[in-house]
């Protein structure tokens, strides 16, 4: 079971990484990281750079897709080298997935319009322009196509996708096998649960904010 992770320039670490960690864990998994070529990739914070193994015209026939979010996501919204692998690779994938505003590059695409979906909080709105129905939920199946939430989110959405793949009981020893036991020590990681003042500056910033 081929297992390709798209990565382009500034995409969030843990986008990649979170589903990385579960996904190889399956049972005859290959995990390829895959770009437009061969070459390190950095992430938005320029300090971790990731090697793509193959590029995307290497494994046009992959199982399952997983597109991560970032700033570089922005970069990700036309026609070009992703975009063009995406829509021929999902003509013959099981899974097509995305985590945090990776969902944006599946819309642009084409393969959300209509499908509930959902992605980073900031950008649901944004989301929604491009075809899809937006859901506030950690992640959502909707078919084949299965988002995440923002960042963190991929550990989720991955844990649900290999219970899908090989039964809860799997998923649940992937889990353990990873200790994904969290108990953040803040109420703040959803703006449902943040206070306002946390809440404020995010959105003032947002790159999604429309004048």
């Amino acid at each position: 079971m081929q297992i390709v992770i798209a990565l382009f320039d500034r995409f969030t670490a843990l986008d990649a990484v979170g589903p990385h960690q579960v996904l190889h864990h399956l049972p005859d998994a290959e995990v390829i990281f895959a770009a437009e070529r061969v070459r390190g990739i950095t992430d938005e914070s320029g300090t971790l750079t990731l090697q793509s193994q193959a590029s995307y015209a290497d494994v046009p026939r992959p199982d399952i897709i997983v597109v991560p979010g970032g700033p570089g996501q922005a970069a990700q919204m036309t026609p070009g080298p992703l975009q063009d692998w995406l829509i021929e690779a999902d003509k013959t994938s099981t899974w097509t997935t995305s985590v945090c505003t990776g969902a944006l590059v599946l819309a642009a695409a084409g393969l959300l319009t209509g499908r509930a979906a959902t992605t980073y909080w900031l950008a649901m709105e944004e989301l929604g322009r491009l075809g899809a129905v937006p859901k506030r939920e950690r992640y959502v199946f909707d078919g084949k196509y299965v988002t995440g939430a923002g960042v963190s989110a991929g550990i989720d959405m991955a844990l649900a996708l290999a219970g899908r793949v090989a039964g809860d009981e799997e998923a649940k020893r992937i889990q353990l096998a990873i200790e994904y036991d969290p108990h953040p020590p803040y109420q703040s990681g959803s703006p449902a649960t943040a206070s306002p003042e946390t809440v404020a500056p995010f959105v003032a910033r947002s790159r999604f904010a429309r004048v």
